[in-house]
């Protein structure tokens, strides 16, 4: 008899307000959706409509901001404001990813974040991508393949 394997939900929560910035999510979902990837189910929510309760049924989770005054965008902000003592204690160790959309070079965007996750206890799997300057197209692939990435870590058991 096979082991039975159970789903492992990936979270995407991502502030996506234009159209390049929803290329970049739909990008990451698409990835994190591959037909390779089996057993992990991908849940994707705008920051303002996720809650604890989804953090805490997730096993990862990738998140993605805009650059906004150089710091994360509100919506992003928000989402921590709300899940931040709900989860600090229930979620320690929870394997995430990051990828910013910067019109300049996303240094206070990444700090913002990686000094809230570093007080959850969060790990990063990789290094933030940072898509900085001018929308140009060669953003979209990299996004596409931190979805897979994350997606196909969970499906092995690596995380």
């Amino acid at each position: 008899m096979g082991a039975i394997m159970t789903s492992r939900r990936l979270l995407i929560v991502a502030h996506a307000p234009s159209p390049n910035t929803r290329a970049l999510l739909d990008a990451v979902v698409a990835g994190a959706r591959s037909p390779e990837i089996d057993n992990v189910d991908v849940t994707a929510l705008g920051p303002l409509e996720t809650g604890p309760e989804d953090v805490l049924a997730a096993k990862a989770i990738i998140l993605g901001t805009t650059e906004n005054l150089g710091y994360m965008s509100g919506a992003l902000k928000d989402f921590f404001d709300r899940i931040y003592y709900p989860c600090l204690e229930k979620t320690q160790g929870l394997p995430y990813a990051l990828y910013v959309r910067a019109g300049h070079d996303g240094t206070g965007t990444r700090r913002g974040v990686e000094t809230i996750v570093t007080g959850l206890r969060w790990r990063a799997i990789r290094e933030p991508l940072i898509c900085r300057g001018e929308w140009r197209e060669d953003f979209v692939d990299p996004c596409r393949e931190l979805g897979a990435l994350m997606a196909a870590g969970l499906d092995a058991g690596v995380f």
